[in-house]
């Protein structure tokens, strides 16, 4: 094999296709890149079972061939080469040759035929959503999910389909954040629940341009991501997700109008008195016309008046500052509403069309207050 590209292409194509190389594994090949060049386009692909993603780029291809290279040597080599062109060499051996101006390098390889390829995906169903839609969907909703596998399926973001909506929903025990956005056509209902970590490395990657769309298809046991010369293959989680609409109630005794900004700004400005690792609630006492926020910790106390918009009862109640934060920075509304029903039920804070929903419970503040 040999080709010619850019270290441009040849570095965004590495950065892409890295995301899928396993951390830790027992499998060699698993820890490599392969460059396909066997067709008349160059193509690179990692895969670590669960995830798997290939991606095209653009160059010269002088002979065909395909081969494995150790992905942490390769992309260190790409990434401290000049901003030229590189040539990938390989002989009958998998002896690679990277060659840039007057910098070669020559390291071992494997052979691509033990590649453990991406499977191939019959689609069965496939929507169209914007960059910007899903990246902004995924920043509104992955910092809700479980980081550990105690519970795989709160590991996990439900995406369901219904006619022109789709539904995100994720959780971790204590908060439930719910997006609906509106798609241009209608599709059958559908039910996957995609991991986090599928995610989080999709909205690293897709660039979050409005004109530029994402094909997402659905089979069985996985999930598809087309965009931009990319494909990204995940499996899917397997069961039956949470009965969230039991948890969503419409009811509310107290409502609150609020600034976000101003909020926000506040509940940060508290945190400045918590130590990392230390649990202080902060204590949120609604009045008629202003909201009183309170925080004390061994540092020090913080006390804070918001002025607000009210209905219904007066509330003394605690929350984890930082459910509220991680909430709230991913509104982008100048004015949020807070629905409150007791001191022991929790808050929702969302939007009249119920385009977002963010469920937060409260914890017991009577050991602080």
């Amino acid at each position: 094999m040999k080709i010619i590209c850019t270290k441009s292409n040849l570095a965004k194509g590495v950065s892409i296709v890295s995301k899928a190389v396993p951390s830790k594994t027992t499998m060699p090949i698993l820890e490599c890149i392969l460059i396909d060049a066997t067709t008349d386009v160059i193509k690179l692909t990692a895969n670590d079972m669960e995830l798997g993603i290939e991606t095209r780029i653009e160059g010269e291809i002088i002979d065909r061939g395909i081969i494995a290279l150790n992905a942490k040597i390769f992309s260190e080599i790409v990434r401290k080469l000049p901003d030229n062109e590189i040539v990938i060499e390989t002989d009958m051996n998998n002896q690679t040759m990277i060659t840039c101006e007057k910098a070669k390098f020559n390291i071992a390889a494997q052979s691509g035929e033990d590649f453990s390829y991406l499977p191939v995906i019959e689609k069965e169903d496939n929507i169209s959503v914007s960059e910007f839609t899903l990246k902004e969907v995924i920043r509104q909703t992955i910092f809700s999910i479980a980081d550990n596998d105690t519970n795989k399926m709160m590991t996990g973001e439900l995406f369901e389909i219904d006619e022109n909506v789709l539904k995100v929903v994720s959780l971790d025990g204590h908060r439930i954040s719910i997006r609906k956005i509106e798609l241009n056509d209608s599709y059958g209902q559908r039910k996957v629940i995609v991991p986090g970590k599928t995610l989080q490395e999709i909205s690293k990657i897709i660039g979050g341009e409005a004109e530029a769309s994402v094909e997402i298809s659905f089979t069985k046991n996985h999930i598809v991501f087309e965009f931009d010369q990319t494909l990204v293959v995940s499996r899917l989680i397997e069961g039956d997700y949470f009965k969230i609409d039991q948890m969503l109630s419409s009811d509310y005794e107290t409502k609150v109008r609020i600034n976000k900004r101003e909020l926000l700004d506040c509940i940060d400005r508290a945190t400045l008195l918590i130590k990392e690792g230390e649990k202080k609630p902060i204590i949120i006492n609604i009045g008629d016309e202003s909201m009183k926020l309170q925080i004390k910790s061994q540092i020090g106390s913080m006390d804070e008046e918001i002025l607000i918009t009210k209905e219904g009862k007066d509330l003394l109640i605690g929350f984890n500052p930082k459910f509220l934060i991680d909430a709230l920075r991913v509104i982008d509304d100048e004015e949020v509403d807070l629905y409150f029903m007791n001191a022991k039920a929790p808050c929702f804070i969302k939007d009249e069309q119920q385009s977002y929903i963010y469920l937060i419970l409260p914890v017991n503040f009577n050991a602080v207050a």
